[in-house]
């Protein structure tokens, strides 16, 4: 199959590529990219006025598949990841069973592939059942397919055991994802601690609940030499830790998530359980701390933790509801508020959505080099609209973003080759 993408404004951090050109696709690689490429015979994308990059890429998603699928499924969870511009997510083993085995990893692949819309990624338990105990089969897993391993929402408290798993982890070259909290600090937190959890009578959870964990997990990354992931970075104190681990060049990288950097505990206000997330929005303070780590590289990459929830979950009292925001068909016009804010470039934006969760985790994607894989997202910058929940293709409907006004949106998801999202049309065949 021949496509050939037309007058669009080609931007691959990889290449240091910024310029309107043409994209010619053969056989699901990228063939050639250069000004003004003539031909018959093939399938044409007129681009003008549009942005041709890397296809996205979320490391970070909850599919929910096996075990939940009232909440969310492999095809629910694809459809609405290339309606947002992803051709391809990194799935938490939270599932039920867990992620801890082959057979798990091998159906979801199996799943994915029957789907055939966006790539998948697994991402195995560290380890059995997410109890901090034993050790998963992680050989197995790697073998499987599985790119990296977290417990995800069950923080590892044994730093022992911790130890032992990256060590093993490094054997077989698969980072560990750290959800850096200590729960024991605030076992019946459900907000950030401070002046709006004491208004509103909730408990709080402290923002060195998680700096302790990320203090933690970079001192054990330069004790067995092995690469940490800090997934979704919610304060300042954080990003300071991880900037200074940087510099002295231990091997971790890190990860926040668009709530972090567009809101604050105020969204909490009303009890809004929508706006419960896990770890908490945080201060004005924390929110400018993100931006500035995403803007000087402390911040790797951008991912959604998208965390779909039945939405009578939600309507509930705000102790009682789940932790969990969706994010898949918000994250990119969410996003771009930081390219119009001036605190990334589009060049750094679609760094930080594709090319750096496919380097930082060794993904096939990320590049629109010549001989790479044709996975290729087509954003139109100047499209608004409001976000409207009821309209996802996600089950959840758990989105603090509801009626905001936003600019820009993915209007074409190329896979391998192939168109497998067009704006309001999904490929079923």
């Amino acid at each position: 199959m021949k496509l050939l993408i037309k007058s669009g404004r080609v931007i691959d951090p990889t290449q240091h590529l910024d310029k309107v050109l043409d994209v010619f696709i053969e056989d699901g690689v990228i063939k050639d990219i250069m000004a003004n490429i003539e031909m018959d015979n093939v399938q044409k994308i007129d681009a003008q006025g549009k942005i041709v990059c890397p296809g996205l890429i979320d490391v970070h998603v909850h599919l929910r598949e096996p075990g939940f699928e009232y909440k969310e499924t492999i095809e629910t969870g694809l459809k609405a990841a290339v309606a947002g511009g992803f051709t391809a997510v990194c799935c938490m083993a939270n599932t039920n069973p867990v992620n801890d085995n082959q057979e798990v990893t091998r159906y979801i692949l199996k799943k994915a592939q029957e789907v055939n819309l966006a790539r998948i990624y697994p991402i195995g338990a560290v380890s059995k059942g997410l109890e901090g105990k034993e050790l998963a089969s992680i050989g197995e897993l790697k073998e499987a397919g599985v790119v990296a391993l977290s417990d995800d929402g069950n923080p590892i408290y044994d730093s022992g055991f911790l130890r032992r798993a990256m060590e093993y982890a490094k054997c077989f070259e698969l980072p560990i994802i750290s959800h850096a909290e200590d729960k024991k600090m605030s076992p019946d937190g459900v907000m950030n601690e401070g002046k709006i959890s004491t208004k509103l009578g909730l408990p709080g959870i402290p923002k060195a609940s998680e700096e302790i964990m990320v203090f933690r997990d970079i001192k054990l990354a330069e004790l067995t030499g092995w690469h940490i992931h800090i997934a979704h970075v919610s304060t300042a104190g954080a990003v300071d830790l991880i900037r200074e681990a940087k510099r002295r060049g231990i091997r971790v990288t890190a990860e926040t998530c668009p709530h972090y950097f567009s809101l604050t505990e105020e969204a909490v206000e009303g009890f809004n359980t929508n706006a419960k997330v896990s770890p908490p929005l945080r201060t004005r303070n924390d929110v400018e701390a993100i931006k500035q780590g995403l803007k000087d590289g402390t911040i790797d990459l951008i991912a959604t933790d998208h965390a779909p929830h039945h939405p009578l979950e939600k309507e509930t009292t705000f102790e009682d509801a789940p932790s969990g925001i969706i994010g898949l068909e918000t994250s990119l016009p969410i996003s771009l508020r930081l390219v119009e804010e001036g605190v990334l470039s589009w060049s750094e934006l679609i760094d930080k959505m594709s090319c750096a969760p496919a380097r930082i985790f060794g993904l096939l994607a990320g590049s629109l080099e010549p001989g790479k894989v044709a996975d290729i997202t087509i954003i139109d910058p100047d499209i608004t609209y409001q976000i409207d929940p009821s309209q996802f293709f996600s089950k959840g409907r758990n989105c603090p973003f509801a009626g905001w006004g936003v600019k820009g949106r993915a209007v074409i998801a190329i896979v391998g080759g192939k168109i497998v999202y067009q704006f309001e049309k999904i490929r079923t065949s």
